[in-house]
């Protein structure tokens, strides 16, 4: 066992893909489709569809383990070794020994050729929180890449024959040298003179329409319905409607929504929050009008009081059932919840005589007396802020830092020392 580990090659799978180890995930999903166009094994030579097939699968591996964030962590940190043996898990061929095969070529008698399906196309789609609401159907224009009508995806014109790449002799790859450390090693990398296909058509002898290319770009009109009640994190899917590649099945496009920030309404699962903004005079006195705009554009109207002698006090929540958000595929809502601001009427408003009316209209106090042996009567600021309290002491007002905040401090130190 360990001497058949030792003959495989290494296997650098983002020098595979022709990406760096700091690729972002669109750019390692672009570098796939490149590399699945060049090397797809459909149309070609009899001879040369094993080689073709091997290559292939080997890149479908190695974008399976760098798009996916967990695995690529994996890979980063231990290398194929966590994706060998029992311990790894799933099914499928080995990709130590798909790659040993690209490299070196294969052993055995050719294997049946399996199309698969490209890959998906994920994107994110951000949507308002009255869309959410009320559901809406999104109409848009995509590009993408469809097989050639001409050459139906061979690359070819019609009775030509692709020739074998005289730089990496049919093999599709070619070895090249790499320093590591002190050493060097010899590393197979994917023929860019035939983008790793091991043949090549002469350029007379290539699709006029697609230039050789096997896919041409085409518009077309697509539409997705964002249903009502759809929440941040659902999924819309668009079968098939991905970039074509010859011999397999496409694709499917993926929209991840995404819940824009609301002026006024926070969501929570199916509930609302909004702000209920009252004059002092309402609260105490009550009134009757319409306090807030719905997401759908319908007001909102409230009277208060419910009972004759209530009152509504600052940071109060009025709980209005059935006022919240849609629940998918049911008739069912959520709660809307009202938390009430009490804005007070400016200073100066009310004259000696109005402020003597309403003491004698309110109840007197009825804090208890506190007792001390000295009274001092004291200035105050009354724009005073509570994050000034502490002034840098981690209990104090300013000792509540966010960490880009903190990260940001702390680089600053540095910087000074």
């Amino acid at each position: 066992m360990d001497a058949e580990a030792s003959e495989k090659p290494e296997i650098d799978l983002y020098e595979i893909l022709g990406v760096t180890r700091s690729a972002s995930k669109d750019e390692i999903r672009k570098a796939y489709r490149k590399y699945a166009l060049a090397n797809h094994p459909d149309k070609v030579p009899e001879a040369e569809r094993e080689a073709a097939e091997i290559r292939f699968k080997a890149a479908q591996q190695a974008y399976e383990i760098l798009y996916d964030d967990s695995k690529r962590q994996l890979y980063d940190t231990q290398g194929m070794a966590a994706f060998e043996g029992p311990q790894a898990g799933g099914e499928g061929p080995d990709i130590s020994d798909l790659f040993a095969e690209m490299m070196f070529g294969a052993a055995g008698g050719a294997r049946g050729r399996r199309s698969g399906k490209s890959p998906d196309e994920e994107q994110k789609y951000e949507v308002s929180l009255e869309d959410l609401y009320k559901g809406k159907t999104v109409k848009f224009s995509s590009t993408k890449q469809v097989i050639c009508s001409q050459c139906k995806g061979s690359g070819g014109k019609e009775r030509a024959k692709a020739k074998e790449c005289s730089v990496c002799g049919g093999q599709g790859s070619k070895t090249v040298l790499r320093q590591v450390g002190p050493m060097l090693t010899q590393t197979m990398v994917p023929c860019s003179n035939c983008k790793g296909e091991g043949h090549i058509y002469d350029q007379k002898d290539r699709c006029k329409k697609c230039k050789g290319n096997k896919t041409i770009e085409e518009q077309k009109q697509l539409e997705i319905y964002i249903p009502r009640g759809a929440k941040e994190g659902d999924t819309i899917r668009l079968e098939g409607e991905a970039d074509q590649t010859p011999g397999q099945e496409p694709g499917d496009i993926v929209f991840h929504l995404i819940e824009t920030e609301h002026d006024i309404f926070r969501r929570a699962g199916a509930d609302l929050q909004a702000p209920l903004d009252i004059t002092l005079g309402e609260a105490l006195c009550g009134f009757s009008r319409t306090v807030i705009k719905h997401l759908d554009g319908r007001g909102i109207s409230l009277t208060h009081p419910q009972r004759p002698g209530q009152f509504l006090r600052p940071l109060q929540v009025l709980k209005i059932p059935g006022e919240g958000m849609p629940h998918k595929k049911s008739d069912a809502k959520g709660d809307l919840y009202l938390t009430v601001e009490i804005e007070f009427p400016p200073d100066g408003t009310l004259d000696t005589a109005a402020i003597d009316s309403l003491r004698n209209i309110l109840p007197p106090p009825e804090f208890p007396e506190i007792e001390t042996e000295e009274v001092d009567e004291v200035a105050y600021d009354e724009d005073g802020n509570i994050d000034d309290f502490g002034q840098g002491d981690p209990r104090g007002g300013s000792g509540w830092v966010d960490d880009d905040e903190e990260a940001a401090d702390g680089a600053q130190q540095c910087r000074q020392q």
